[in-house]
């Protein structure tokens, strides 16, 4: 195996409930180097795992990864304020000028929608603004930033994410429970962000995920559909909206001509790991792309996660090599 060069990763460990109200609090720490090319471990039932914990002295989920001043920054959660620990509530992270992280938060209603917080540095402190952003809901922001200066956010999540009570005409209905087998998965959302990065420039609209014959997942499609965890990256003058399937733990991607899409499912990142669902990133550092995922190594329960990395390929058409966390 070809030996790896190895990044230095710096972590600033943040939840939803101490960004909200203690966002001077967050802690900053230098984590251990770590890529695929380190000698796997087994787990209890003789299996190995492809890479190792980043953090092992608390629990760490949902890695939002991003490279600033030629440093990768992780913002994960702690995985242990929501008493539904199979609810990935990551928050994620941009900079443009500031530094801005993105946090989903309830209203007095029970309703999610998503704050932003800014700071003059990347691990803080950050000052939360005092209401979300206006036209917001659901969870798991993600931030991306086009090769135009445009910003946009892709988010939602279903189940727990509540994304299956909005309408396509961004009007919430507590009523609606989940979709049936034979209807029309739930899809993501973006909308694209003003100058101040703090509101939407546009509406919120549905983020079209289509089959190879252009047609929409249904939710008995639960291999390839949307549940959460929204990520996007290019590559090549393409995007690549990538995302989690939840209940059946897939890491998936699509490709698309716009950062509007529509976008064509291509296939599987990253298969299923040892808990629960699966919450990711991909960044670009040093000519190197690498995937930021979890699992539970440490606590081998169903949630208590681990952040890892591995180094993510291309193959020459574009698609993305699946990556098997166990070996």
């Amino acid at each position: 195996m070809k030996q790896l060069t190895k990044p230095t990763f710096y972590f600033a460990t943040a939840v939803v409930a101490f960004t909200l109200f203690s966002c001077g609090e967050n802690q900053s720490a230098t984590a251990a180097n770590n890529d695929s090319s380190q000698t796997a471990k087994a787990d209890t039932n003789g299996k190995k795992y492809l890479s190792q914990p980043l953090v092992t002295h608390i629990y760490t989920a949902d890695p939002s990864a991003h490279v600033f001043n030629n440093r990768i920054y992780i913002y994960p959660s702690h995985d242990t304020a929501t008493g539904t620990p199979e609810d990935d509530l990551g928050s994620h992270f941009f900079a443009n000028g500031k530094y801005y992280l993105y946090f989903p938060v309830k209203n007095k209603q029970d309703v999610f929608q998503i704050g932003v917080a800014t700071s003059d540095k990347p691990e803080g402190p950050f000052t939360a603004e005092k209401e979300p952003i206006k036209g917001s809901y659901s969870m798991d922001p993600c931030v991306f930033k086009d090769d135009d200066g445009s910003y946009y956010m892709y988010f939602g999540g279903i189940w727990g994410g509540q994304l299956q009570r909005w309408g396509g005409n961004n009007q919430y209905d507590s009523t609606k429970g989940n979709r049936k087998p034979e209807e029309q998965a739930v899809l993501p959302r973006m909308a694209k962000l003003n100058a101040d990065m703090k509101s939407f420039a546009t509406p919120v609209k549905e983020v079209r995920l289509v089959d190879g014959n252009g047609k929409t997942f249904t939710e008995k499609d639960n291999d390839k559909r949307f549940f959460e965890a929204a990520w996007m990256h290019k590559y090549n003058g393409k995007y690549y909206f990538s995302y989690s399937t939840g209940d059946t733990h897939n890491i998936c991607y699509a490709i698309g001509d716009s950062p509007n899409g529509p976008f064509t499912y291509k296939g599987i990142i990253l298969k299923p790991v040892k808990g629960w669902t699966n919450h990711h990133s991909i960044i670009q550092h040093n000519g190197k792309w690498w995937l930021f995922y979890h699992d539970v190594q440490l606590s081998g329960k169903t949630h208590l996660r681990n952040v890892k990395v591995t180094e993510l390929h291309y193959n020459p058409d574009g698609t993305i090599q699946p990556i098997n966390p166990m070996l």
